[in-house]
């Protein structure tokens, strides 16, 4: 398994000027591989491949001066990133989506560089970390690394600086509990589980809506290009970042305790993208974190030798959990269901158990 670790970077003035200036040639070399591709098609009819774009790495480390000051792997993981975008673009038009050609990247618009190798570029020297061309870094080391270390992304995000490990580790079950749950997520609460329990919404968002809009409106009234509002930019920047923070350690919190209580969890497989196209609900739906929940929870069970099933959503709401019956009548304004052979509960926990009936039938099968 790949687990990723995130540390916190304090590098000095100096420091801090070499790793803009290594974003700032990544973000170039970026734009001139992406116009070789799109003149090379328009042109030619031709694709330029991946592997044919890292060969000129060498050249044009020679014939510009700040490209020469960077390690070539860095270089040739933004051959690779671009590679990626284009692999997404035509999947998205075979697919029949919107396409989004790659686009060239402005001053401000490319935050990270990469290099693939430990021990090439990059290591840990002591408590700090030596990057190539950057030096002896100082790095807040809140948690042991575990596993082998593979690569190494350094991310600049809202005005601060982070290394990003990617390592290899062995799975690590935990003993069975003999416990198995459905899940049902929603907007009022963030999951109901078959067992009754209920989770509230902290609604992360929408509790700092009225600081972003302060934030972006003194953003607005600044002079494009000037000081004050690049800092006013990370401001806002600063504030989206506390939201996101504060999700993501709830559902960190959350899920660990889901993984622990329980040995197979069944969840719904939603289309959170076609769902937050309702604009009605679309702000709440992606407020809660319905797709990080879902692929935490994945990933963690992954680790955790536990089992994740994703069952057909359709309906769970309003089947009666212990006859079958289908509400026919019923909308989302009502949140209490009743049904002639006595069932009488929540509509989510009758969806939550619902779903923990679909996910024993695909336990079965597996």
């Amino acid at each position: 398994m790949i687990r990723t670790y995130r540390y916190r970077l304090y590098p000095s003035r100096t420091q801090e000027h070499l790793l803009d200036q290594t974003v700032e040639t990544c973000r170039h070399w970026y734009n001139v591989c992406l116009a070789e591709r799109k003149d090379a098609w328009e042109t030619e009819k031709r694709s330029v491949r991946k592997y044919e774009q890292m060969a000129k790495v060498k050249d044009y480390r020679k014939i510009n001066p700040y490209a020469g000051q960077v390690h070539s792997h860095i270089l040739q993981v933004v051959v690779a990133d671009l590679d990626k975008a284009f692999q997404a673009f035509f999947r998205r038009v075979k697919a029949g989506e919107t396409p989004g050609y790659p686009r060239f990247k402005g001053h401000g618009r490319f935050d990270s560089f990469g290099l693939k190798q430990y021990g090439n570029g990059f290591k840990i020297d002591g408590h700090r970390l030596r990057i190539f061309g950057i030096g002896r870094v100082a790095v807040r080391w809140h948690r042991k690394i575990e596993g082998e270390i593979k690569t190494l992304r350094v991310k600049r995000q809202a005005g601060k600086w982070y290394a990003c490990f990617a390592c290899k580790i062995e799975s690590q079950p935990l003993d069975p509990t003999g416990r198995e749950v459905g899940i049902d997520v929603g907007v009022t609460h963030l999951i109901v589980t078959s067992d009754g329990e209920c989770v509230e919404n902290p609604r992360w968002y929408r509790t700092e809506q009225q600081r972003l809009r302060v934030a972006q409106r003194r953003i607005s009234r600044r002079k494009k290009g000037g000081s004050n509002r690049r800092k006013a930019v990370q401001i806002l920047q600063h504030q989206h970042e506390h939201i996101a923070n504060c999700r993501k350690d709830y559902l960190n919190n959350l899920v660990a305790r889901l993984i622990k209580s329980y040995d197979q969890i069944a969840i719904e497989n939603l289309n959170v993208k076609g769902m937050s196209r309702n604009r009605c609900l679309s702000k709440s739906i992606l407020d809660s974190g319905w797709g990080d929940f879902r692929k935490r929870l994945e990933d963690k069970a992954a680790y955790a030798g536990r089992l994740v099933v994703a069952v057909n959503p359709a309906y769970t709401s309003k089947t009666c959990s212990q006859c079958g019956t289908i509400f026919e009548n019923l909308t989302l304004a009502d949140r209490w269901v009743k049904c002639d052979c006595g069932l009488s509960m929540d509509r989510d926990h009758n969806a939550a158990r619902n779903i923990l009936r679909r996910g024993r039938r695909l336990w079965e099968l597996t």
